[in-house]
């Protein structure tokens, strides 16, 4: 899997990033003031956009050309610190992105979760000992966002995968379920090669 990860970002294999950020994202995130983890996080925009209404961001990645090219896209100057994963810490702008294993990372915990590739990227065998990791990084009745989606597996798999209602809720028993939309249109184009005609993008909120 790592290797798989790895070599995707060295061919520009990145089918999931979303140029614009997560419209999900944008509509229901409305906290302000946390400390949000961003696990498997890319180069994703969505690290600005949260940063920018207050919070202070912090993305977990294994791909270092995913790191950088976060900080030369977006310019933003940063200081390296290195260590058992070494952190790219933003100059200005209040983003810390740690490069290395998600296994491998600890800190303080967070009052704060956003999950909108992470969760998806992994197969069924990997979700459960990924929630338990993040699960010790997390404090207790923390503010979370978690985007899946969900679709017929029997005819196209992932990643990302399609990860059910009662899987999510028995990660994280707490979270609402406050929006699905079909969004077949976006979804990588072998989905759709392969068949499929309907993705949902489901968004789960706490509180």
């Amino acid at each position: 899997m790592t290797r798989h990860w790895l070599q995707r970002w060295q061919d520009g294999n990145i089918g999931w990033h979303e140029a614009q950020g997560n419209a999900s994202l944008q509509k229901y995130w409305n906290q302000s003031g946390k400390r949000v983890l961003v696990p498997l996080c890319g180069k994703s925009l969505d690290l600005v956009w949260l940063e920018g209404q207050g919070n202070e961001v912090v993305g977990i990645e294994l791909s270092e050309l995913a790191v950088k090219a976060f900080f030369d896209e977006h310019e933003i100057a940063y200081t390296l610190i290195e260590g058992p994963l070494n952190a790219y810490v933003a100059k200005g702008p209040a983003i810390t992105l740690y490069c290395g294993d998600f296994f491998e990372f600890s800190a303080e915990r967070f009052d704060a979760h956003y999950d909108r590739g992470a969760l998806i990227a992994l197969p069924p065998e990997m979700r459960r000992d990924y929630v338990g990791h993040l699960q010790t990084l997390l404090a207790e009745n923390i503010s979370q966002l978690v985007v899946t989606v969900e679709y017929d597996e029997a005819i196209a798999t992932g990643p990302p995968f399609s990860v059910p209602a009662g899987e999510v809720l028995g990660f994280w028993p707490g979270l609402q379920r406050v929006a699905a939309y079909d969004d077949i249109a976006n979804c990588p184009p072998k989905f759709r090669q392969a068949g499929l005609d309907r993705m949902l993008e489901v968004v789960w909120r706490y509180p």
